[in-house]
């Protein structure tokens, strides 16, 4: 079932229309790739990108909308990403990066098109144990910017992942939170819990 992409915000995607046109922004960045791309590069694919800053025995905190992040396409493949603010002005653009997340990220939405159930896609990040996860939300109504992971939304963890916790395996958020929880906040004489089995 196709998924539900939430439309990014208009000037998001200027700012990194802008940037792409910019020989220097292109030359400047960190992106071998895409210095190296022939032919034209266009942004795909916006993921508004939410971070979850605490997790604590009690449970999780609210996530928050960090930004919009866009698969940058040349030709054929995904060569880097261009991730996008909220400044006092508006949206605007931060950087390009390339990386194993790239592929990792188209990997996920190809796997997440392929379930039985619609969900909106949107990327979550973990600071606390350097984690990026496609986050799978069950209601795709909204514009991707709120909403709180339900227990049983899906998320894919994005390669690399943390070591026990196997990227590319579909895990209920219920299922995967006591592990993060455990990681984050390590109960006394117990070692690192790995996941064994993916979400049904």
């Amino acid at each position: 079932m196709p998924l539900h992409v939430p439309p990014a915000p208009a000037p998001a995607l200027r700012s990194v229309l802008t940037a792409l046109g910019s020989p220097t922004a292109v030359r400047e960045a960190r992106t071998p790739s895409l210095r190296a791309a022939q032919g034209p590069a266009t942004p795909e694919l916006p993921l508004p990108v939410h971070v979850w800053d605490r997790i604590s025995e009690q449970g999780l905190s609210a996530t928050r909308l960090a930004g919009w992040r866009f698969l940058i396409r040349c030709g054929d493949r995904a060569v880097a990403a261009a991730d996008t603010m909220l400044t006092p002005d508006g949206w605007a653009f931060s950087h390009f990066f390339e990386g194993p997340y790239i592929a990792s990220t188209e990997r996920a939405l190809k796997q997440a098109d392929a379930l039985q159930l619609p969900y909106q896609p949107r990327l979550l990040s973990v600071p606390g144990l350097y984690m990026l996860t496609l986050w799978l939300h069950g209601d795709h109504s909204g514009d991707g910017t709120e909403g709180h992971p339900a227990a049983t939304d899906l998320l894919v963890p994005l390669a690399p992942a943390p070591p026990g916790i196997p990227a590319h395996r579909p895990f209920r958020v219920a299922e995967l939170l006591p592990v993060l929880t455990q990681r984050v906040t390590p109960l006394p004489l117990l070692g690192p819990t790995a996941l064994g089995s993916p979400a049904a």
